[in-house]
């Protein structure tokens, strides 16, 4: 439902703003996520820890996508509205009594996991350094995380833990030219401290097809979680990406 709040607002704050040199942009990604460490305690301090990766296997391949519309203005300020779902299904036997929520589910029962982490961001940022080939900008992220973790057994127990929330993060942007718009870029959003921290970040080319297309290909490295009362959760997925810009 964030996705529907999101980039309308972005879109409102677009034609609200009146620039000259304005410029669109639609960002899709996908690509194969490789999921690595997700370790999990729920609730935070009385529950069973357990780990996706270790206990579980990945039932794949994880093809993930996203979605992101910017705006340019004045050349040097950029607005971007993202959508990015993820979600991995596991598949396993519990190793020992795994109390859940507010289940338990017995040892040797085979298990059905799954583990959703959706990101809807709306990002601002500002180019501070132009060098020769190189670009610079900084700028700030409202993140909505919509995440989500549930475990079912085949006697039908099922039980699962939703975490909505906002998380403000930092952005930077770095790229260098390699001549005629041939990019090799750095982007990402981070920010830690207190009972977590959240991290999605970028290295990549950019290649132009045409005057409005460009293709890129990289690694993106998506980690984070928190420890608090209610939920243990830290994770690390990595991916092999592919996607393609259009300049309208």
């Amino acid at each position: 439902m964030y996705k529907l709040v999101i980039i309308p607002l972005a879109f409102l704050v677009f034609f609200i703003i009146t620039p000259t040199q304005a410029q669109f942009t639609i960002d899709a990604e996908t690509g194969l996520a490789f999921p690595g460490y997700n370790d999990v305690r729920i609730p935070g301090t009385s529950g069973t820890l357990f780990s996706f990766q270790d206990d579980f296997e990945a039932e794949g391949p994880v093809i993930p996508y996203r979605i992101r519309l910017g705006y340019t203005f004045n050349e040097k300020n950029h607005i971007f509205a993202l959508y990015a779902p993820l979600g991995i299904d596991y598949k396993g036997t519990a190793n020992r009594d795994i109390n859940f929520e507010s289940s338990v589910f017995e040892q040797g029962q085979a298990l059905d996991g799954y583990y959703q982490f959706n990101s809807y961001r709306l990002t601002y940022r500002r180019d501070i350094l132009t060098a020769g080939n190189l670009l610079v900008g900084v700028g700030f992220t409202a993140k909505i995380r919509d995440a989500q973790v549930r475990l079912a057994n085949d006697q039908g127990l099922s039980d699962k833990k939703d975490d909505l929330g906002f998380v403000p993060l930092l952005h930077l942007y770095t790229a260098y030219d390699l001549g005629g718009e041939n990019l090799i870029y750095f982007e990402g959003d981070g920010l830690a401290g207190g009972p977590g921290r959240a991290f999605d970040l970028f290295l990549g080319a950019k290649l132009p097809l045409t005057d409005h297309i460009a293709i890129k290909a990289g690694y993106r490295f998506l980690e984070g979680g928190a420890d608090v009362d209610e939920v243990y959760n830290f994770t690390l997925v990595q991916f092999a990406v592919a996607g393609l810009f259009l300049q309208l």
